[in-house]
């Protein structure tokens, strides 16, 4: 495939000179005669490489490395200073902004091919994936907005069962879980909880809708002892508008969200008990830091919530799964002795 160089020049005769040998070596050649031009250019069409001058009006190729630097669509472009400068503290100026090389004019024609070719070669290497990209894009953004939580929320410790917010009352807090577990939970007209969610350690709560005046829509209790920090709803709200990248990774995480949760209600409504039961254990040790022994602490009334049945049928069954040699029951505690054998019931 055809690769694309950017040569922003402002020596007309040698940036013709460069394009035409870079066209004869197999390249697309995009041209710019200045910084700030180049720039643009280098937002528009993401060139594979790009070949910049130092001395030039408006933007020196400093800034233009600098400004490419600062988009996530430039940043990880390959960079080359092409200059008549050749002292040794230009060129290591160059360098340390991160630049992946340097070549003095008049320069050896060979020498900038190659020095192209080792450096697409290497960021071909590198490069992940399309997919891989995107995730780790997504990744970055969303650690983003935890360190903001991190920094500039308040920082609250529950203890097991302390409530954190409650159904009917004003949403005016987001929450972010940094250590132990939450569940998410409606009651019934019977006063039965039906668990909505498990929340574990990086999953935020409390938000569900960008109006001010909303109410929170279930309850949230810890089911552990637990740490969070929370910042105000109005705060978090403004965030995602001044970002709005941010707001389609957090828009991606509520649809992923609301994925699993309609595959759990599925497997709830036609799923065997013995089957429920299984699939919430598994669950439990996916969320709860478990370590290779994969002891579950958690109560009975629970997991019989999440999976939907009665604490009895759930008590029931763990005894059949006991019996099987796929679980162990120690005191309160659950030890998950084949997880694979436990994830094939049906």
């Amino acid at each position: 495939m055809e690769k694309t160089v950017l040569l922003i020049e402002d020596d007309l005769v040698l940036s013709e000179n460069t394009k035409e040998l870079l066209e004869l070596s197999g390249y697309r050649v995009l041209s710019s005669y200045d910084g700030k031009c180049g720039l643009k250019k280098a937002f528009h069409e993401i060139p594979d490489i790009i070949v910049s001058d130092i001395m030039m009006p408006d933007l020196d190729g400093y800034d233009v490395y600098k400004g490419l630097q600062n988009n996530r669509k430039t940043c990880n472009i390959p960079f080359i200073f092409l200059s008549a400068k050749s002292n040794p503290g230009d060129v290591r100026k160059g360098m340390n902004l991160g630049a992946d090389d340097y070549i003095t004019k008049p320069f050896n024609e060979e020498d900038l091919i190659l020095a192209i070719e080792k450096r697409l070669e290497k960021r071909d290497k590198l490069l992940p994936n399309k997919k891989d990209r995107k995730k780790q894009y997504s990744e970055i953004q969303l650690e983003i907005l935890k360190e903001h939580f991190r920094t500039y929320g308040e920082q609250l410790e529950a203890e097991k069962n302390e409530e954190i917010f409650l159904e009917g009352r004003n949403a005016s807090n987001i929450y972010l879980l940094e250590f132990g577990l939450l569940k998410t939970f409606r009651l019934d007209e019977y006063g039965k909880e039906l668990i909505t969610g498990i929340g574990q350690k990086g999953d935020f709560s409390g938000f569900y809708s960008f109006k001010s005046s909303s109410t929170y829509p279930e309850n949230a209790t810890a089911l552990e002892r637990s740490i969070l920090f929370r910042i105000s709803h109005e705060e978090f709200v403004h965030m995602l508008e001044q970002n709005q990248e941010l707001m389609l990774e957090y828009a991606e995480l509520l649809s992923t969200h609301l994925d699993i949760l309609r595959t759990h209600l599925l497997e709830m409504a036609y799923g065997s008990v013995l089957k429920k039961t299984a699939s919430t254990l598994l669950e439990f040790v996916k969320k709860t830091n478990t370590g290779a022994q994969h002891v579950l602490k958690i109560s009975r009334s629970d997991m019989a919530s999440v999976a939907g049945i009665s604490t009895e049928s759930f008590i029931r069954s763990l005894s059949a799964l006991k019996n099987q040699g796929i679980i162990d029951i120690i005191g309160r505690n659950i030890k998950i002795l084949d997880p694979k054998k436990l994830h094939n019931i049906h």
